[in-house]
């Protein structure tokens, strides 16, 4: 069995890959959103139980290999991985699409953590349109005199910033729409989670002219690691 660690697209088309190659495959979902879009083959919502459950269910189930196909930003599944398959002596790949890179036009500037975005913000523009996720808010809730246009999957809990108007959206999203939402604002926060699913929102400010604070990713454990689909299949079929 392989077991992949997904939430993302890579994670799916991996998943969807070694199925149609008779390569049995677990996809572990962390359950964070509602409504998530399901993989082919066996699939499991929810936690392990910390690096020690993780262990014990990688033995219990034969998994001969792991791909840590989640989000840049999972900090925790990463680094409980990472040890987890040290612990078990188990294979470990993380699939990670890389980041995005500024062109011509591009107005970037970068913050290391949510935190720090939430610093530089007063001074980069009054109208914002966030699109951190719905767990990064509570650091900009204290800035009490800007408004934000927040995107986000699913209903954020409170603690909220005061003004703000929500969207409740799935990507992947066309770059005519971003237009619409980014002429209301002066700048984009995001998170540099690369790929082309939630791209465009980065063209249609560069067409607009308008600044992009990006939040770098956080540091990941040093395991193998693939950019591509095809790449991560190769080195299942390897193991």
């Amino acid at each position: 069995m392989i077991l992949v660690l997904g939430g993302t697209g890579e994670a799916r088309k991996l998943a969807e890959a070694l199925v149609a190659r008779e390569v049995r495959v677990v996809s572990s979902l962390a359950g964070r959103v509602a409504r998530p879009r399901l993989p082919v083959g066996e699939v499991r919502v929810g936690g392990f139980g910390g690096v020690d459950g993780l262990a014990a269910w990688l033995r219990e189930n034969d998994v001969r290999a792991v791909v840590d196909a989640t989000h840049p930003f999972a900090e925790r599944i990463g680094a409980n991985a990472a040890k987890a398959a040290e612990h078990t002596g188990i294979p470990l790949l993380r699939l990670a699409r890389p980041g995005w890179e500024p062109v011509k036009g591009d107005v970037w500037h970068w913050a290391d953590d949510l935190a720090d975005a939430a610093r530089q913000l007063p001074g980069l523009g009054e109208r914002v349109f966030l699109t951190s996720g719905r767990q990064g808010l509570p650091a900009f809730a204290h800035l009490d005199d800007l408004w934000f246009l927040i995107r986000c999957v699913d209903p954020p809990e409170p603690p909220l910033p005061r003004h703000h108007e929500l969207i409740l959206a799935r990507g992947p999203y066309e770059t005519a729409a971003e237009r619409e939402l980014l002429e209301r604002v002066d700048i984009l926060v995001t998170k540099d989670s690369g790929g082309t699913l939630t791209s465009a929102k980065l063209t249609a400010a560069r067409e607009l002219g308008k600044p992009v604070l990006l939040v770098r990713r956080p540091p990941r454990p040093d395991t193998e690691t693939a950019e591509t689909v095809t790449e991560a299949v190769e080195w299942v079929l390897n193991r």
